[in-house]
């Protein structure tokens, strides 16, 4: 085999963090791409953690920290125009300050694509591509509906965004239109598998007739799990409740000592490796809209009810799913319990919600996401 058809073999996948949802979008990618070739190298790695290591713990301690005590002030400055000016010089010092990890990094894996599914690693391979003349394919895939400017960089090829108006976003930043790609945010196949509301429930040993109410709190069990899940055991009507809590263990034993005092059923969970047949046995979920978790809600067309969104990214995701019928939003966990009621005395409404739903979902995102990227090599 010659060198250069060694290297058509090769796409390097980049994220940050290893609990995600950028790294669930990268390996979603991933599958895609073995199912399409499994002879193909896809080494996937956290980009930030790889460059930077003590920087980024500094840097997600920093981020939970104003995220927990002052949220207003990430939200500010989100997409702020003028923080995004004055950081240039801090984003241009480490973009250059990389290139030594980079140049190894990529002497290892030699690689014809690089993926990022998130702005710093993608603004960071773009500048070392650029600075080094080098001819290799950089895709910007964003997890998010709001893009902002940090993904704007010189040397990225294709960019993929989850909505048509995210696209107009990019192109009224100066990207070129046939640079963008509207093919969602990439989810695991699974979630494409959309199987009868009816018969999921029934598969997990649940009761198919009493409406299900899935309560996500994302990989760490944020937002006020507890709140939600007293104001739900309110409800006047029979309900099962399912609460995935992700690695927040102390708030799964907190809710099983509600189980014993609720009428209505409460399963407290971690993480689970069937998350998608729940969806399809779903009502409704109550979540934090990250983007991954609304992608795969889109795709099983789930009525989505949006309490404690953080600001920045999670914030627009929300405005994103109010502006299109897909969502609720709620500012009190304490009226959770009675939003929800309604809505599922209302089953035009909750049909009318799954219709949106649908219509913005991309159900083949991570394969048609690996198609652009085997069209490149």
């Amino acid at each position: 085999m010659t060198a250069v058809e060694t290297k058509r073999k090769r796409v390097l996948l980049m994220y940050i963090t290893k609990v995600s949802g950028h790294r669930q979008a990268t390996i979603a990618i991933q599958k895609s791409l073995k199912a399409i070739d499994p002879t193909l190298e896809t080494p996937a790695i956290n980009g930030f953690g790889y460059t930077y290591p003590i920087l980024e713990k500094m840097v997600n301690q920093a981020y939970m920290s104003v995220i927990k005590t002052t949220p207003q002030l990430w939200d500010y400055l989100y997409d702020n125009p003028k923080f995004f000016k004055r950081s240039q010089n801090i984003k241009k010092f480490l973009f250059k300050s990389s290139h030594a990890k980079l140049e190894r990094l990529f002497k290892r894996h030699d690689p014809s694509v690089v993926v990022c599914t998130q702005a710093f690693p993608c603004g960071m391979v773009a500048d070392f591509k650029r600075q080094h003349n080098l001819d290799f394919k950089i895709v910007g895939v964003l997890t998010d509906f709001a893009p902002h400017s940090y993904w704007i960089n010189d040397g990225v090829d294709y960019y993929v965004v989850p909505s048509q108006d995210s696209k107009e976003r990019f192109m009224a930043k100066g990207v070129p239109a046939p640079m963008i790609k509207v093919y969602g945010i990439p989810v695991k196949h699974k979630f494409a598998q959309k199987h009868e509301q009816h018969t999921a429930a029934r598969n997990l040993g649940l009761d198919p007739s009493i409406p299900l109410i899935l309560v996500m709190g994302g990989g760490q069990g944020l937002g006020p799990i507890k709140k939600i899940v007293k104001s739900l055991s309110k409800i006047n009507t029979a309900v099962q409740i399912v609460v995935l809590a992700g690695n927040n263990k102390k708030v799964i034993d907190k809710l099983k000592k509600l189980v014993k005092k609720s009428e209505n059923k409460i399963m407290p969970m971690g993480f689970l490796k069937n998350v998608d047949e729940y969806m399809d046995a779903a009502s409704v979920i109550i979540t934090k809209p990250g983007g991954i978790t609304t992608a795969e809600s889109l795709v099983k067309g789930l009525p989505m009810a949006i309490i404690d969104p953080l600001p920045g990214q999670e914030m627009r995701n929300t405005d994103f799913l109010i502006k299109n019928g897909i969502a609720i939003r709620v500012d009190s966990a304490s009226d959770i319990g009675e939003e929800i009621e309604v809505l599922l005395k209302t089953p035009s409404r909750l049909a009318a919600m799954r219709k949106a739903a649908l219509e913005f979902s991309y159900p083949d995102s991570s394969m048609d996401i690996a198609r652009l990227i085997m069209e490149q090599l």
